[in-house]
């Protein structure tokens, strides 16, 4: 008990460890108070075009298509074609048709729209003529939304694994971790001083972050819950790993830093790319993939996924348990 204290104590002296647990709280109630965050504009068309060298006319039927903005200089043009954050569309006149540029980095659409544009303005007469059926545009960007809010949880579940490790690593600097050694201890008891800490402030840190995000009922909230407690016990884990196996604070910080791009970035890659098969099967190797999914699959009702991505982390949290236990019994057996 007196090492939970001391643990507690560390925490509340250490302005970084607060800042890491506050963090995900602070960023879900500015997504709360900020609402929606719309997104449409980026999926419009937007076009370039030399100033005084397409008709009226030509412009004018450009911009029922999007925006269009006209350059002095063809430098002017093609610097605003290349630049990475726009997907704008050169457009030149070419004779009696059109003639487009792109830069290549743009999304798909857009250079679908780009090759499709010549032929469209040929046929812009019979176009004419066509009876014309407004639909409401989707907004090819509205599912990426869907996609921050887990990404905060995500970060507030696996923040208990920035702390065990540089817990341990200081304990190390410090000489503390030698007389850990000596201690009369089993590594369960040294893995429940070192976990909990950051277990229940990662923990603490989810559930608030959830509320302020999600609107559950209370068998919903039930399975938030378990996700939010596995996923934090399980980066608790794996941050004694990088503890244990870091030789220096440098060398300990690479560490979290790779693993918190692993964790953060495959869940989203695989949201975004839509993984499945024997693929999917390998993300689940990362626990932070089937708790992302498991959040994903709550807000949009699906008990069954989220019931089995609960089942996938408990799992984790056994095998990452019996993996440390293993190796630190193992570890004291060849020191003695």
């Amino acid at each position: 008990m007196r090492g939970l204290k001391y643990q507690m104590k560390s925490v509340l002296r250490d302005k970084f460890c607060l800042m890491t647990f506050l963090l995900p709280i602070l960023v879900a109630v500015a997504l709360h108070f900020m609402g929606s965050i719309d997104m449409s504009s980026l999926g419009e068309l937007h076009f370039g075009v030399l100033e005084n060298e397409l008709s009226p006319q030509t412009v004018t039927w450009l911009e029922r298509y999007g925006p269009v903005t006209a350059y002095g200089t063809q430098e002017e043009l093609t610097a605003a074609i290349n630049e990475p954050s726009t997907n704008v569309i050169g457009v030149r006149a070419d004779g009696d048709s059109l003639k487009t540029a792109v830069s290549g980095d743009e999304l798909d659409i857009f250079r679908q729209a780009a090759a499709t544009l010549p032929a469209l303005y040929e046929r812009r007469e019979a176009g004419g003529q066509a009876k014309i059926r407004t639909l409401e545009r989707p907004d090819i960007m509205e599912s990426l939304q869907g996609i921050f809010i887990p990404a905060v949880l995500i970060v507030a579940m696996f923040m208990g694994c920035t702390f065990n490790a540089m817990n341990i690593i200081s304990e190390k600097e410090d000489g503390v971790a030698f007389v850990n050694e000596i201690l009369p201890m089993t590594p369960s008891q040294y893995i429940l001083q070192k976990v909990v800490v950051g277990f229940l402030f990662g923990s603490l840190s989810s559930i608030v972050t959830a509320c302020i995000c999600f609107r559950l009922s209370l068998q919903n909230f039930g399975l938030m819950l378990a996700l939010i407690v596995l996923s934090s016990f399980v980066a608790a884990l794996i941050g004694l790993f990088i503890g244990k196996f870091s030789e220096g604070l440098m060398v300990g910080v690479v560490y979290i830093k790779i693993v918190m791009l692993v964790f953060i970035a495959v869940p989203i890659l695989c949201a975004l790319i839509g993984v499945s098969g024997p693929l999917a099967v390998i993300c689940n190797f990362v626990p932070s993939q089937p708790a992302f999914e498991g959040i994903m699959a709550l807000s949009a009702g699906s008990m069954g996924t989220a019931m089995k991505d609960t089942g996938i982390l408990a799992i984790h949290c056994i095998a990452w348990f019996a993996l440390y236990v293993l190796i630190s019994t193992r570890r004291k057996k060849l020191a003695v």
